[in-house]
C-alpha cells in the first residue's frame, strides 16, 4: 500500500478570524482605515472575499473587534500592576498611567482608526465610552481613597477631577498618535502626563515625603 499523505491541518474559525485581525492592524499600521479593502484583509487572511462576510459583516465591525481587543489588553495589564497607592503613590499613578499609553501607542493604527470612527459609529463610541468610565471609576476610587487617608488635599470633587484628567490623557494621547501640530513628543508624554496627574491629585510631585 503506497503511503498516505500528509493530511493538511484543518484551519479553524477562530484562527481565521486572528487572521483577519492581524492582517488588519498591520494594514493600519501603514494607512488609513477607509484606505484598506476588504479585498486586502481578506487576501492577507488567506480566505476569499465572500468568506471575509462569514467573520465580519463589515469592516466597521471588524475595527470594533480590533478595538475591543487593544481595550481588553489595557484592562488585563492594569489589573496586574501593584496598587501600592500608599506607599508610593507617584509610582503606581506613573505605572498606570504608562501602562495605558504603552499599549495604544503599540497599537496606534487601532486606536486612530477607532477615534476617527467614534463620530459615525455608534458602537465604537460606546465601546470606547465604556472603557473610558471604566477608567473613571478605577481613577475615581483610588482619588477618594487618598483623600479620606489625608494623603490628598481635598478640594475638587474625587470624581470629577478622575473624569477631567482621563479625558486630558484621552485629547494629550490622541495629538501624540495622530502626531497632530501641536503635540507632545512621543517620549515626554509620559512623564508630562504623569507629573500633572500627581500635581493635580496631591498638590506635590513627590506626595508622601516632606
Amino acid at each position: 500500500m503506497a503511503p498516505r499523505g500528509r493530511r493538511t491541518a484543518r484551519v479553524s474559525g477562530d484562527e481565521r478570524q486572528d487572521a483577519i485581525l492581524t492582517t488588519a492592524e498591520a494594514l493600519l499600521g501603514e494607512r488609513s482605515f477607509d484606505d484598506v479593502s476588504i479585498e486586502e484583509l481578506a487576501r492577507g487572511a488567506g480566505i476569499s472575499r465572500p468568506t471575509f462576510y462569514f467573520y465580519f459583516s463589515s469592516k466597521d465591525e471588524m475595527l470594533l473587534a480590533l478595538l475591543d481587543r487593544v481595550i481588553s489588553e489595557v484592562e488585563h495589564r492594569v489589573s496586574e500592576l501593584p496598587r501600592n497607592f500608599e506607599s508610593d503613590p507617584a509610582g503606581a499613578w506613573t505605572r498606570s498611567i504608562g501602562m495605558f499609553v504603552e499599549v495604544f501607542v503599540a497599537h496606534r493604527g487601532v486606536a486612530t482608526a477607532a477615534i476617527a470612527a467614534r463620530a459615525r459609529n455608534d458602537e465604537v463610541r460606546a465601546l470606547w465610552s465604556k472603557s473610558m468610565q471604566s477608567w473613571v471609576d478605577f481613577s475615581s476610587d483610588v482619588i477618594s481613597s487618598e483623600q479620606a487617608r489625608g494623603a490628598a488635599p481635598d478640594g475638587i470633587d474625587a470624581h470629577d477631577l478622575a473624569v477631567s484628567l482621563n479625558l486630558k490623557n484621552e485629547r494629550v494621547i490622541t495629538a501624540v498618535l495622530n502626531r497632530e501640530i501641536p503635540a507632545i513628543a512621543e517620549s515626554h508624554a509620559l512623564d508630562v502626563l504623569s507629573t500633572i496627574w500627581i500635581r493635580s491629585i496631591y498638590g506635590s510631585v513627590n506626595p508622601g515625603r516632606s
